[in-house]
This record gives structure tokens, sequence and C-alpha cells, in this order.
């Protein structure tokens, strides 16, 4: 972790054997090219440079976390230990030319947090538009923007939220985060995990191939290991853009450690070979926190929440950190009620947080689906493949237990705690499974929708990451064509899936409703991929239930 900001004192004071998919802009070129151009040469004169872009999160009324990360000189590299200690100030000022200045400081960045640095803004105005930058040894970073949440208690007419999940370097370039940072308009944007991948190069690409080589090109088991991976990750031009250009609200799922991960190893970890799951986990998230704009609320975990006045809050969990082993034949049963998916103290704050939540909307950023699944009468062909990416035994045990689906007892609780506290207006946001779906939450499945719905979901498909026409190598939206009204019929809650696309989610909310617009991309493989509006879906207040709505907002 960075070393403690000195004090504020600015003028406003304070593959083969692993489950695979389906678990599956003009802004940034502006931005990017000065960094792609002329700050390596920065670096190799020995003058400090900022080759990683910088970025800010977790927005508070009165504040924001910003972050960058200083290359000092040549050889400290991610993950390299070297180089010198390096003061680094920071500045931010309600205008882009910088004359405005609200708030400033330094604090030095040390081989210990590998040069990463984190400023934890506070004395800020809420709901308002700040600029920010660092430097060091004469140079400065580019410019980003940040936007503070509103006031507590402030009536809030709308928000508005980019969200993605699943981003594999390999599978192609993130113009997803292109298109978003081109926007403008976002109040932030949420990672729902999977922001790096841990595979080695060439075992995780699109249909069999990288478009793009990780690095390092071996498995990540290290300290030194993720921090290169996400230093890799954190050149990309457009994921820069994105960062500089709206804070984001980062989850974790599992491969920003290792593949299916759970609290005590990873179906993708080999205790030994690969040293121990202990040294693993915290070397996963320790680089994780240095690399992240995100405030460990509780140490070691990204489970807490954010408000945005008096029209939603945003519960973030953490659901690799505390979960049992997923279920398997002969490894429990998915309705054992001593297994969790969340841990006790996890659920037990997210109950109360619901129960307690005096705003219009409760969003749940959520890593797993929470929507049961049953897999239906596919046919084999396509069966196989499906199964195959969800990690399923392809004999045909018809849920993924990685997902909530695997911890029942979990889902049970909470729901009928939603139900029995009338508690409306709850929206999962969720990524992970690589497709993009619109489905209602109910409380027995088996009998809807006769039987209640407890709440929404919006589920966004993969930024990159393959999904189901890519294991297929098939057409895009030729397998959706065929499964999606076979996984409908066998699933009444679920209004929309779309197995085959890659793209983002734009989240709108307003006190009627809270819609989320898909985007999909044009080629994932193409730098210069378009985005074009796919479909919409919405939940109106106190309604429970999703509908199609024909129009991007």
């Amino acid at each position: 972790m960075t070393s403690r900001n000195r004090p504020n004192t600015g003028l406003n004071s304070p593959a083969p054997r692993r489950r695979t998919v389906v678990k599956a802009a003009a802004a940034g070129a502006v931005l990017a090219a000065p960094l792609a151009g002329a700050l390596p040469a920065r670096a190799a004169t020995g003058t400090p440079a900022f080759l990683h872009g910088v970025a800010s999160g977790d927005p508070l009324p009165d504040g924001i976390l910003l972050w960058t990360r200083v290359t000092p000189t040549t050889e400290a590299t991610p993950g390299s230990g070297l180089g010198p200690d390096t003061e680094v100030s920071w500045i931010v000022a309600r205008d882009k030319a910088f004359t405005n200045i609200v708030a400033k400081g330094s604090t030095t960045a040390t081989a210990a947090s590998d040069h990463t640095v984190k400023a934890d803004i506070r004395g800020l105005a809420p709901a308002t538009d700040y600029w920010f930058r660092f430097s060091a040894g004469g140079t400065d970073s580019p410019p980003g923007r940040a936007r503070t949440a509103p006031a507590t208690d402030a009536a809030v007419a709308g928000l508005r939220f980019g969200v993605v999940s699943c981003a594999n370097w390999e599978a192609g370039y993130f113009s997803a985060y292109r298109h978003l940072a081109a926007r403008g308009d976002l109040d932030a944007w949420l990672h729902l995990g999977d922001y790096i991948y841990e595979y080695p190069a060439g075992e995780y690409g699109t249909r069999g191939t990288s478009v793009r080589s990780h690095a390092p090109a071996h498995e990540i088991v290290t300290l030194a290991d993720y921090r290169i991976r996400h230093g890799r990750y954190k050149t990309d031009p457009d994921l820069q853009a994105l960062h500089a250009t709206a804070p984001v609200v980062a989850i974790w799922d599992d491969h920003e450690i290792a593949n299916d991960t759970w609290s005590g190893g990873a179906e993708n970890h080999t205790e030994g070979a690969e040293g121990t799951w202990a040294a693993r986990q915290a070397a996963a998230k320790q680089a994780y926190f240095e690399w992240m704009p995100v405030r460990p609320a509780i140490a070691g975990t990204t489970y807490r929440r954010l408000r945005f006045g008096k029209l939603a809050d945003l519960s973030l969990l953490d659901l690799r950190s505390f979960r049992s082993q997923q279920a398997a034949i002969g490894n429990g049963d998915v309705d054992d009620p001593d297994r969790t998916l969340t841990g006790r103290a996890q659920l037990d704050w997210l109950k109360a947080g619901l129960k307690s939540s005096d705003t219009t909307w409760r969003l749940v950023g959520n890593s797993v689906m929470i929507s049961p699944f049953a897999i239906g009468s596919l046919s084999a062909e396509l069966l196989k493949p499906l199964a195959k990416l969800l990690g399923l035994p392809q004999e045909g045990l018809a849920i993924n237990t990685d997902q909530w689906d695997g911890y029942t007892d979990d889902r049970r609780e909470l729901l009928a705690h939603l139900r029995s506290n009338a508690i409306r207006n709850t929206v999962f946001l969720t990524g992970d499974i690589h497709m993009a779906w619109a489905n209602d939450v109910p409380v027995n499945a088996g009998t809807y929708p006769l039987s209640a719905s407890a709440a929404t979901e919006f589920v966004v498909t993969s930024v990159t990451s393959d999904n189901l026409d890519d294991l297929v190598k098939v057409p895009e939206g030729t397998v959706s064509a065929l499964a999606s009204p076979v996984i409908r019929a066998a699933n009444r809650h679920v209004h929309w899936v779309d197995t085959d696309r890659h793209g983002y989610g734009v989240l709108d909310i307003t006190a009627e409703r809270a819609q989320m617009d898909y985007y999909v991309l044009s080629d994932r493989t193409k730098a210069s991929a378009t985005a074009s509006w796919s479909r919409s879906y919405r939940t109106r207040s106190g309604t429970q239930k999703v509908e199609r709505t024909y129009d991007p907002v």
C-alpha cells in the first residue's frame, strides 16, 4: 500500500483445466497519444514519468480517491522492486486549466508500494466536477476529471453509471472503455470484476488466438507477477481514458486472484507447485489495492457501501473472500445451510443496509449472477460448450455452482429478508457470465411467475472475454438465436439473454425507474471498434419487475 498523504494544505482543506468463458472516441485518442509517445522517452532519460495514467474512485459527497503510478527511473518497472523513493505531489482544481486550486498535497512513492500513489481527498463540494493531476521531478501527469457524489440528503434528479466486467487483455482491445469515456456524462462507472485475468499467455485468448500478449507470459502467482499484470493493463489507452474521465467503483471477482476463487483455494491453483494459497491470495489482494482506486472498507475485502443522495445507495459485495468451496460431486450440496457465498458477517451487513436504506433505489454490485439459471433442453451441440464454459459437468448438472445457484441458502435468506421487510427497488448489477441478461429475481423460480419477484437484475456482458459464439466459433448472433429462446423457456423470470456479444451497459436512474441500456461492439479484435445500442430494459419503482423499453436514455 502507498504511504499516508501529508496533511491537506489546499484552499478548501480536507482453458483445458480451467473453467473459461461465460464465467462466465476521440477523447481516448487525445488523452492516450501523448502517453504512448512522449512519456516512455522521458522515462528513458531518467526523468520521472506517469506511464500508467491517472484514476479516481469511490466518490463521496465531500471527497474522492485519486490514484497514479510514477516510474521514477527506467528500471523501476511494475513488479521490479527497483527505483528510488520519489516525492509525488498532487493538486485538485475546479477547472481544467488548474487556475482555481482547491486542494494540494504530496506523498512518497516507494518500491514497497510498487511506486503507486493514492491520495484520499476530502473537504470537497458535493456533486461537483474537479480536475486533478500529479507531479514528480518536474513532470506532470496527464490531467484527470473526477466527480464527487451528491450530498447525503440531496434530492437527486438522476444518476448515470457505466457498467462493465470481464476484460481479457489477450482477447481483444478495450474499445468499450473508449466509448464510455467519450460519453462525458457519467457520474461514475462500475467495474463488477475480472478487471485482469491471471492466465498465462496464449491460454485464454479469442477463438483460440491472442490479439495481444499478456505480461508476464506465465500464469501470475507472486506479488511481482500480479503487479506486472496490473501494470500491463493500465498501459491500455482506452482504459486510461476512462479512468481519467470519471471515478470508478470496483469490486473483484475471481480472476483478479485465480479462477473460481473461494476462501481456501481456487480451481486454478495448485498448492505447493504454485506456492501456498494464503501467499498467492495475499499477493493478489495487495497488488489490487495498490493498483486500483478502491478504499478497502474492511481490511482485505471490497465490500463497502456508497450513497448518491436520496436517489440511490450502492452496496458492493466481495463474493470470493468468505465463500465455501464450490459444490461438486462428493463435495457438499448447493442447499447445505452450512455453506456460504457471502460469509455470515457480510450477509448480515447487506441485509441491515438494505433494510435501513432510505433511498429510492438500493443497488447491489454483485460479481456473480443471483437469478436462478437452469439450462433447459438445449441441443447437444450447444449444451456441451455451454456446460464447458460455465464449468458444469457435461453429463448435465443444470446449475452453475460458482454463482448464487451454488449457495441457495444464502440466496433464500436474502430474498426472504427483502420480502418480509417489504424492501422495494433492489437492483442487482452483475458481471461474470459473459452474457447480457435482464431478469426478475424470483422468490421461487419453480413457480414463477405465480410466485413473487423480490428484486431485479441487470447482467452486463464481457468487455472482451469469450462468450458462447466464440467458443463454438460461429458468427456472432448464431448461438444466441438458438439458445436464448430455450433458456427463457426454462427460466420464466429471464426477460432477455444475449449469449454472443461483447460490450457494456449504461445504467440511468430516476425516481421513477432504473434503466439499463446495453451496447455492443462491432469487433473486439479491432482497436477502432464501433459501439451501437442493442437493447434497453427498465424496472419501474415499486414493481420489482423488468420490462423492455425501446429507446436508450
